[in-house]
């Protein structure tokens, strides 16, 4: 992980980080997904870290048409994420968006879901590469090592498994190395970098069924792609309560990935 730091006045700490992928933000599935979000987070410690999406898509344009400086280019698209988490934000229900780990420490201590707003606390640390390989997938590995999380999970569309990627035996879970992950083109560039190390388990999970999320934080196991962190064993989750899903809705745990 990177050695940037950045200060805070109280240790906080997450369950898991999931970021919603700003592909899902195109399709029907958002609202299910973020009602889903907000009931795991009664049980769970959850940091929301937003995509880019459509708001991202528009500084792409914009550089591709004028050129960009990969300055300008990386602050506006980190910009863009801020755009996507008050979205976000509006649709788990009983969330906020945040500006602080502080903040966000204090709304999960209401048994509430806050959306991280990444632009100020990337900013203040300027810890990452201005670059185009640095999208939300890095910012969110960065995050989750700064709030000591078990787990980071990233949401991604039916479209972020189109480039395959071949697990252990061909299992699902499917298990995968770092290397394995830098060669797949389904999280940016940098990402594999952060994750050099990481104390926590990473999780590649489709989005559009919230059931998997469900079925993750509650057992520590679904169908999607996995990266378990060196001293990791094939096992329940480390935290959170043990699996009641009393107040869970019912949704099958099976279908494609």
């Amino acid at each position: 992980m990177t050695d940037a730091v950045v200060k805070m006045d109280a240790v906080v700490k997450m369950d898991a980080v999931v970021k919603i992928g700003g592909r899902l933000g195109r399709g029907t599935y958002l609202r299910a997904l973020c009602e889903r979000v907000a009931v795991l987070g009664r049980r769970h410690r959850l940091l929301i870290v937003p995509g880019g999406g459509v708001f991202a898509d528009t500084v792409r344009r914009c550089d591709e048409r004028v050129g960009l400086s990969d300055t300008a280019a990386h602050w506006m698209a980190i910009l863009a994420m801020d755009q996507y988490g008050y979205l976000l934000a509006d649709l788990i229900p009983g969330s906020r968006a945040v500006r602080s780990l502080e903040e966000a420490q204090g709304l999960v201590e209401e048994g509430r879901v806050p959306v991280v707003l990444p632009f100020d606390l990337v900013k203040r640390a300027d810890a990452l590469p201005h670059s185009w390989s640095v999208t939300a997938d890095s910012i969110a590995a960065w995050v989750a090592g700064l709030v000591e999380a078990g787990t980071l999970v990233l949401l991604k569309d039916r479209k972020g498994f189109s480039s395959p990627i071949e697990g252990k035996g061909g299992s699902s879970p499917r298990t995968v190395t770092l290397d394995e992950l830098a060669g797949w083109e389904g999280v940016d560039g940098y990402c594999s970098q952060l994750l050099q190390g990481a104390g926590f388990d990473l999780w590649i999970v489709n989005g559009e069924r919230p059931d998997r999320l469900t079925e993750l934080l509650e057992t520590g196991r679904t169908e999607g792609i996995r990266m378990l962190r060196s001293d990791s064993s094939d096992c329940a989750p480390r935290h959170g309560p043990p699996g009641r899903s009393d107040d869970l809705p019912d949704t099958p745990l099976s279908g494609h990935l």
